[in-house]
């Protein structure tokens, strides 16, 4: 055995009993005792991130302040794949596009709350996020009837008072368990992989409307399906 071979082999070996150590020290603080370490992984700081891992449901959650360009075609795929979905709106958007925005109530798909002007919500007073998230909220509610609750913090940036705010204005703050990182990388083929490869039951798979998501969509249902899993709105995923 060359040299190489052995360092490698013991790296590994070291790296091994260090985990061992690890999660024996944690399993004895009690962290492997109860159902509160599923869920630990599931929500945190009372924010979501992956709904009921036995509902055999995975939601697409398409976050929307500009790409209106491609969300016909994208649409259009969800109603041929005969798949909700749930859009995260801004109010900036809706106020730009309240047809489209019409178009996603009309076709069945969920509508939730992605604040007003894309701020970070983390550096906001109380008085801020209330303001950005009922904003929005009014908007929507002004044009398509609906009274959203489920609320999706630009950029995933929250503080424990965004997500204070968010609870008494009868939201739950949602973030993802896997993000296709697409409004950046403007890859088809890793878009879908980010989308697909280790999905499971009570994923929220975070996109939105760019052109390779377009593009990759219509394989990331059919992929999903393949799974024996059902594509559903963010709510439905979470429930129970």
């Amino acid at each position: 055995m060359n040299k190489a071979k052995q360092n490698l082999i013991q790296h590994i070996v070291i790296n091994l009993g260090l985990l061992a150590i690890l999660v024996v020290t944690i399993a004895g603080c009690g962290f492997f005792n109860s159902m509160e370490a599923v869920t630990a992984f599931r929500s945190y700081r009372g924010v979501i991130y992956a709904g009921n891992e036995k509902s055999g449901k995975v939601a697409l959650m398409i976050n929307v302040y500009w790409g209106t360009e491609y969300l016909s075609s994208m649409l259009d795929t969800l109603k041929n794949e005969d798949v909700k979905c749930t859009f995260f709106v801004g109010k900036t958007w809706v106020e730009e596009n309240p047809e489209m925005l019409k178009r996603i109530f009309d076709e069945g798909h969920e509508i939730g709350n992605h604040g007003s002007n894309h701020l970070s919500h983390a550096r906001l007073s109380y008085e801020q996020n209330a303001s950005e998230i009922s904003g929005c909220h009014d908007e929507v509610l002004k044009l398509v009837g609906v009274k959203m609750n489920l609320f999706a913090p630009p950029s995933g940036n929250y503080s424990d008072t965004t997500v204070k705010v968010a609870s008494d204005l009868g939201y739950k703050t949602i973030l993802w368990t896997h993000d296709t990182i697409d409004w950046r990388d403007q890859d088809t083929n890793l878009i879908f992989k980010r989308a697909t490869e280790e999905t499971e039951s009570g994923d929220l798979i975070l996109m939105h409307p760019t052109k390779c998501t377009m593009e990759a969509l219509e394989d990331i249902v059919r992929a999903i399906k393949s799974k024996k899993l059902a594509l559903s709105t963010v709510s439905d995923t979470i429930k129970d």
